[in-house]
């Protein structure tokens, strides 16, 4: 499928997205987000690895569409950060793992969209923030929930409340990102990653992604028992008898995802 807003490459079980519309920074409008929606719905099992990046050298996304959002009245409001919300919870719970390798700003929903993803690493000229209460608005595209879970509520209320834009050394210090790079070493190094990923059970990395995501909001006891049920259900998995036995027999294995 031809898309105006996305550029779609892939290799070797490796999937990046990058999103281009370099007029507006790769700023979210409605289209975009549509854009996004389907593309992630039609992920078939060929893709192991998603990353998500920005088109260009100055943004990863600079935030949502401010000209379509001016007009907006509540209803409509409520309508665009449901849409918004609803494709970045599409992303966090694809049953693969989600690199944002974030090569500019990434402000607002920029901000949002990298949270939504599992890794993020960054260039060392990546910006980050959540500037929205100086529009008289706040994070709309689940900001306000998953910044405190990355960073702590008192960082997380800081970037909100002052709208200030950080750089990618002080997003590394706070541990909103895993890792920084120069601009040149940002895309294989997140291919490089990603082809780690590819050397592992599949089957094991979604149930991992799914313990992870699904036992954060559990206490103690319910976070382990998920974590029991799933553990149980990787010895049903061909992916366990293979990995064992090239251990036991010190050969490399040959995992199919089942």
């Amino acid at each position: 499928m031809d898309y105006e807003f996305l550029k779609i490459e892939r290799q070797d079980g490796i999937t990046v997205m990058k999103i281009s519309a370099p007029k507006s920074l790769n700023a979210l409008n409605s289209t975009i987000l549509k854009e996004i929606d389907s593309f992630v719905s039609g992920l078939d099992n060929t893709t192991r690895v998603l990353i998500i990046t920005g088109d260009g050298e100055k943004s990863f996304v600079a935030g949502a569409d401010i000209s379509e959002m001016a007009h907006l009245n509540e209803p409509e409001g409520f309508e665009f950060g449901r849409l918004g919300a609803q494709v970045f919870r599409k992303i966090e719970t694809l049953p693969i793992p989600v690199i944002a390798a974030v090569n500019g700003f990434a402000l607002g929903g920029g901000c949002e969209l990298a949270m939504a993803c599992d890794i993020r690493i960054a260039s060392v000229k990546a910006k980050f923030g959540q500037p929205e209460v100086g529009l008289g608005i706040i994070p709309g595209f689940s900001g306000t929930h998953r910044l405190p879970k990355l960073i702590g509520q008192g960082y997380a209320k800081e970037m909100i409340y002052t709208g200030k834009v950080i750089r990618a050394d002080e997003a590394l210090r706070i541990g909103l990102v895993n890792a920084t790079y120069e601009p040149e070493e940002l895309m294989p190094k997140a291919l490089e990653m990603a082809t780690m990923m590819l050397k592992n059970a599949p089957v094991a990395i979604r149930l991992a992604k799914q313990s992870i995501n699904e036992g954060y909001d559990l206490d103690a006891d319910g976070a382990i028992a998920l974590e029991n049920k799933l553990f149980g259900q990787c010895f049903a998995t061909k992916d366990q008898k293979e990995g064992m036995d090239a251990f036991l027999n010190k050969r490399k294995a040959d995992f199919i995802g089942e």
